[in-house]
Parts: C-alpha cells; sequence; structure tokens
C-alpha cells in the first residue's frame, strides 16, 4: 500500500480503526477473531493502527480496546504506527503540573495495555472546556522531546484550537468527521493542515456504513452499544432523502468495477494528498474491502465530474461538530 505522512510520520495511506471490535456497533466479536482481523489487515499492508483508552469501557473495562490491538501487534510492533487517545475526565486537573501528570498516567497506562514503550501518536480525544488546549500542548512537547510518543494530534477539533495547539507544539495529525455527507473540514480544517504539514485522519470515512449501501432503514440499531442510533443521517427520513448520493456512488463503482465504500475514499484521497481516513468495522471481508481502496484510483476527469454532481447533491442530518464533555462518561457511548 502507497504512503502518506502525518507530520513526519509515515503510514499506509489507509489505516484501521480498531473502535468496532469493543464499542460502538452492537455486539463485538470474540477477542481471537479481532485479534485475527488486525492481524489480516496488517499481512494486506496496512501499517497504521487506531484506538482509544475509552473504546470498550462501559461494557468491558477501561483499556478494553487497546488490549486488543496490542496482542495483535506484539510480534511486529516496530513496524506499525499506533494511535490511541486520552480524555480529561472525573476531577479535572488545573495547574500545568497537574495537567502534566494526568497526562503520564494515561498515556503510561496506554502504553502498558498496548505491550510498547511509546506511542506513535497520541491524540487529545477531545478539548475539554475548563482545560486550556495550551496546557495540553506543553505537556506533548515533553513528551515528544523525551521519545515517549512520536507526534500528536486532536480529535473533532475547530481550526482556532488547532492553530492555538500547534503554535505550542506542531501538531502530526487532526482526527475529524469527514465524509461525502460531512464536508464541513474541507472550509478551515484542510486549508491549514496542508498550510502546516498536518495529516487529517477522517473518522467515519463511509459515514457509519451509509456510504457503503449496506446499512439501509431495515438496520436495526437498537443494541445498548450502538452509536449509530445517535447518527442523524441513519435516521429512516435522512437515509431515503439521502439515496442520491448512494446512486452516484453505485455508477462510479460499476464503472470502476469497486464498491461504493471503496469510491468514497478513493474520491478523498485523490483530493487531498494528506487525507488518511481511518474506517472501521469488525467484519473481516469488511476490513479487507475498505483496505482494498487504495487499488481504486480515479482519473482527473472521473474526480472532476465527481466533485460536481455531489456539489449538486443536498445533504440530510447535518452531523457536524461533536461536543463531548469528558466529565460525563455516560456520554461516552453515545458518541464517537
Amino acid at each position: 500500500m502507497k504512503k502518506r505522512l502525518l507530520g513526519s510520520i509515515e503510514v499506509s495511506e489507509i489505516g484501521m480503526g480498531c473502535m468496532g471490535f469493543s464499542h460502538g456497533y452492537g455486539d463485538i466479536p470474540k477477542a481471537e477473531y479481532s485479534v485475527e482481523a488486525i492481524r489480516k489487515a496488517w499481512e494486506y499492508g496496512c501499517t497504521f493502527f487506531d484506538t482509544a483508552e475509552g473504546y470498550g469501557a462501559l461494557l468491558y473495562g477501561e483499556g478494553h480496546n487497546e488490549k486488543l490491538l496490542g496482542e495483535a501487534v506484539v510480534s511486529f510492533r516496530d513496524q506499525v504506527v499506533l494511535a490511541t487517545k486520552f480524555h480529561f475526565r472525573g476531577e479535572l486537573p488545573q495547574t500545568d503540573a497537574e495537567v502534566e501528570a494526568y497526562i503520564r498516567r494515561h498515556l503510561h497506562q496506554s502504553m502498558k495495555n498496548l505491550h510498547t514503550d511509546r506511542v506513535d501518536l497520541y491524540y487529545l480525544h477531545r478539548v475539554h472546556p475548563q482545560v486550556p488546549v495550551e496546557q495540553t500542548a506543553l505537556v506533548m512537547k515533553k513528551l515528544i522531546e523525551e521519545g515517549l510518543i512520536r507526534g500528536w494530534g486532536l480529535s473533532q477539533v475547530d481550526v482556532d484550537t488547532l492553530a492555538k495547539a500547534h503554535a505550542i507544539c506542531p501538531v502530526s495529525a487532526v482526527q475529524n468527521l469527514y465524509n461525502m455527507l460531512e464536508r464541513d473540514c474541507e472550509k478551515d480544517i484542510f486549508p491549514f493542515c496542508l498550510e502546516h504539514g498536518i495529516g487529517v485522519v477522517p473518522f467515519s470515512p463511509v459515514a457509519s456504513g451509509f456510504l457503503s449501501g449496506k446499512v439501509t432503514a431495515q438496520t436495526s440499531f437498537e443494541h445498548i452499544d450502538d452509536v449509530r442510533k445517535f447518527v442523524p443521517q441513519l435516521s429512516q427520513e435522512n437515509m431515503a432523502a439521502n439515496q442520491p448520493v448512494l446512486d452516484l456512488l453505485e455508477e462510479y463503482a460499476q464503472q470502476k468495477k469497486a464498491t461504493k465504500a471503496q469510491i468514497s475514499m478513493a474520491w478523498m484521497l485523490k483530493k487531498y494528498p494528506n487525507v488518511v481516513p481511518i474506517p472501521g468495522s469488525k467484519n473481516q471481508v469488511r476490513i479487507l474491502e475498505n483496505l482494498a481502496a487504495s487499488e481504486v484510483s480515479l482519473t482527473d476527469e472521473e474526480f472532476r465530474t465527481l466533485e460536481e454532481r455531489l456539489d449538486q447533491i443536498p445533504v440530510y442530518g447535518h452531523r457536524g461538530n461533536v461536543e463531548f464533555d469528558g466529565s460525563k462518561m455516560s456520554d461516552w457511548g453515545k458518541k464517537k
């Protein structure tokens, strides 16, 4: 698989979001299946794996997803890039020293979970309104200097906050919601990141499965741990209204002998040189299908026509920038 840069960190141009093995999409697979899936992704050519300390925390305990990923890659740890995330919750740190101690404690627990002595890309999962992002940036600078992390990132962040953080310690990557139905990042985030050498890592690049065409009005989201019930585009009304996007993708899928999901990711890979999508799935077949989007290329003319037609289609059920209050763990199961 071709490579791209997140700051100075080289990764496969498509990564793997591991959340679904622990959280977000209903019943989870057996651990052996999940470990095997991650290893198959690596064998395919994926070198970039994304997790977080909170994935699976509510039902399976803190660090559940990190431990699965750590077990899966232990034999080839030095050949992959591991990204994980922490969040501020509970009794919040106030002073610079308290913030540093808090982040170090969470980082060391994540490293233990991942069976590693460093984290390649360490994200602040959500910017907490009571903990200035500048404090976090100062700590990240120290951690990079000490070799405990190679780079750092922010998730679901606006450009003003990103600029504040980047001025203190260069940001390697921004992990925001971005796909054909959610294009807010095109206005400010992508221009800023392109100018400053920052990678953009879209989560939900296939719009929670909608752009694959496999999530339909008949799909049930009733499981207690299915975040899709909170995605506005997945209401029956909005799925019907957004059908023209699927129709457009199907045209290209037939022309390119690809799937709709692959076309949706090929589109963003063509559009931005600094984008590295991390599709997430708990199904091994789907995981390899997503990674195979790297083999689908759009010509300049195909891309231009796709862009023009996409711009003419109204989108229903805008989700936008998700705010998260890290002090409320009850919110964790509802939002990515």
